[in-house]
């Protein structure tokens, strides 16, 4: 049993560690250079927490009744089935089967809460967007009549780039290709979808710091992946000229508060939204995106492999713990 104790407990050192540990991890110069590999830890990070959690609490729970967890699992589940419930079990264990149930109900109603809050954010952009602005076919995009300079993506199924007026007399062709390159990369990518669960995180436990700090280095990794992309294509100067010129009328004085969606200059994806209810271009991390895209290096290649190593450690101790009573009802 000791053995699945650490094996679920493990998960949770990250967060044990605290916010000096993620920031770190956050400001770490390798993320940026392999900001996928990044994503995939955080990802890791998050989950692995989540789950080494309930784990740790059904572990403790069903401990008297077997030497090992998966055999007390089985046990504990044949007991509620057939009609003794939950003899055998002293307070520690109860309390501790509580706290598993009750982590479980609190994550999925947080998670539920800000799906639903995020949906409603991107319809009512989207109804917006469609009332206020033209569809440009030359450009794929939906070109909202205002001087104020503006380039961002409502993700979903129904997804929509959204420029200005004015960021198309500010941006020369390049550019302007090269920025819709990058808000297409968070359409095609489903960035959103990276987003929503530390969204979620954040909202269920305000009060954890390193929850805020894995959801704002999330944001920053899910930009630089498309700027990947947007340079790929067109090229990483064009990208960085166009970031340099957004981000410097967005920080300018004056600016109206009339537009449909978030400011190039928003914090985060949509400023307004719960969680990714928009991209714009210039929301997260600008300084830090443009030193990588002005300075890139590829990092070597173990960097991303180990990161992808430390992701697949993390998550397999809770998932190994959540899995094995299952495998063993099939043998």
């Amino acid at each position: 049993m000791i053995a699945w104790l650490v094996a679920a407990g493990v998960a949770l050192l990250p967060v044990a560690l605290g916010d000096r540990a993620a920031r770190r991890l956050a400001g770490a110069s390798w993320t940026h250079r392999s900001p996928r590999a990044a994503l995939a830890l955080w990802q890791a990070i998050g989950l692995a927490a989540g789950l080494g959690a309930v784990g740790l609490g059904l572990v403790v729970a069903v401990a008297p009744l077997a030497a090992v967890f998966p055999h007390g699992a089985h046990t504990l589940a044949r007991q509620i089935v057939s009609g003794p419930g939950l003899d055998g079990l002293g307070p520690v264990q109860l309390l501790a089967l509580t706290w598993s149930a009750g982590l479980m109900s609190w994550l999925l109603i947080h998670t539920v809460r800000t799906t639903a809050r995020t949906i409603r954010e991107r319809r009512r952009q989207r109804l917006l967007v469609d009332v206020v602005a033209d569809h440009s076919p030359v450009h794929d995009a939906y070109v909202l009549p205002v001087a104020e300079h503006v380039a961002y993506c409502v993700p979903g199924r129904h997804r929509r780039i959204v420029l200005s007026r004015g960021t198309l007399e500010l941006l020369t062709p390049q550019e302007l290709q090269a920025v819709l390159g990058h808000e297409r990369a968070h359409a095609r990518g489903h960035h959103d979808l990276a987003l929503l669960p530390f969204a979620a995180l954040t909202h269920a436990f305000p009060w954890l710091a390193c929850a805020r700090t894995a959801r704002q280095a999330v944001a920053v990794l899910v930009e630089m992946i498309a700027d990947d992309h947007a340079g790929r294509a067109h090229g990483t100067l064009p990208l960085a000229r166009a970031l340099v010129r957004m981000a410097a009328s967005a920080s300018s004085p004056g600016r109206s508060a009339s537009s449909p969606g978030p400011a190039a200059s928003g914090s985060g994806p949509s400023a307004s939204s719960p969680g990714s209810a928009a991209f714009a271009l210039a929301d997260a991390g600008v300084v830090e995106r443009l030193q990588r895209l002005l300075t890139e290096r590829r990092p070597p290649r173990w960097v991303p492999a180990a990161a992808y190593s430390a992701a697949g450690l993390l998550l397999s101790g809770p998932l190994a713990v959540l899995i094995a009573p299952l495998v063993c009802v099939t043998l």
